[in-house]
């Protein structure tokens, strides 16, 4: 606000912008406000679009458009720039809003009374819960990762991920996937068992990385398994499609930018860039 304040003295004279185009170039100030403003101040012709005209619109005409989608205000706001009022835009802006608010509310809208029904497309299909469109977004499945960096010498156990699952082709350490999160002495896994009979040294990274992918979300943990002067079990762990491969070539394969951050802070840590 002290932004757009200082903005409106500088660079208007402190005059506050009068339409709605200059209104939006004003830091703070976004579509809705802007024709807000514009209108109900101003007069400017310009519809106001929130979720009350979203519901009367799309009931009345029977648009079908999700109104989460990124088409959707555009296109609102041209239906409704259609029917202004451009003598009383302000008027005409409220009016439709108080509309929504007072009858054609979200559930149970007062349609026996409505004087406008005899053209709502919704009322006359006996629709009126479908409208607007609001499509549901998937709930995000959670995961549980715990990545082990295999680390003999400047050499990383990775491989490369072939499964129809999240990035396909892209490279990857050793990875533990659990139903929920675990600590590192309560995971069941052949590879954990060979390292808590040896004398490799193991150290858990304690910060859990939260990783937010378009319909998952991944609880990450990392630990780092050094296994210096271990070359049997080294030897050992090479299964499942993993290789060794030296930090140059470790560096250079693609992998998913969680995984690439990661393995850079490592090298730096240990100077083996």
């Amino acid at each position: 606000m002290h932004k757009c304040a200082k903005i409106i003295v500088d660079e208007y004279n402190g005059a506050f912008p009068s339409i709605m185009k200059a209104l939006l170039t004003l830091p703070g100030i976004g579509r809705y406000t802007a024709a807000a403003i514009a209108s109900l101040a101003f007069n400017e012709a310009v519809p106001v679009v929130d979720g009350n005209v979203y519901r009367v619109m799309a009931r009345y005409f029977g648009v079908d458009i999700d109104i989460t989608s990124g088409k959707a205000y555009d296109y609102f706001y041209q239906l409704s720039l259609s029917f202004i009022d451009k003598t009383q835009p302000a008027n005409y802006n409220q009016a439709v809003m108080e509309f929504g608010a007072i009858f054609c509310v979200p559930q149970q809208p007062n349609c026996e009374n409505c004087v406008l029904k005899q053209g709502c497309v919704a009322f006359s299909k006996g629709t009126q819960h479908q409208y607007p469109v609001k499509k549901k977004k998937p709930k995000k499945t959670k995961r549980h990762f715990t990545y082990l960096i295999m680390q003999n010498g400047d050499h990383f156990l990775m491989r490369q991920r072939k499964d129809k699952d999240i990035w396909p082709g892209l490279f990857e350490f050793m990875l533990i996937e659990t139903s929920r999160k675990q600590n590192l002495d309560l995971i069941e896994h052949p590879v954990l068992e060979k390292l808590r009979n040896s004398k490799a040294i193991i150290d858990i990274d304690e910060k859990n990385i939260q990783h937010v992918l378009t319909h998952q979300l991944l609880s990450v943990n990392f630990v780092v398994v050094k296994l210096d002067n271990e070359q049997d079990l080294a030897k050992e762990l090479i299964t499942d499609n993993y290789q060794w491969y030296n930090w140059q070539a470790a560096e250079n394969l693609p992998k998913p930018i969680l995984l690439a951050n990661y393995l850079h802070k490592r090298m730096k840590s240990i100077n083996l860039q």
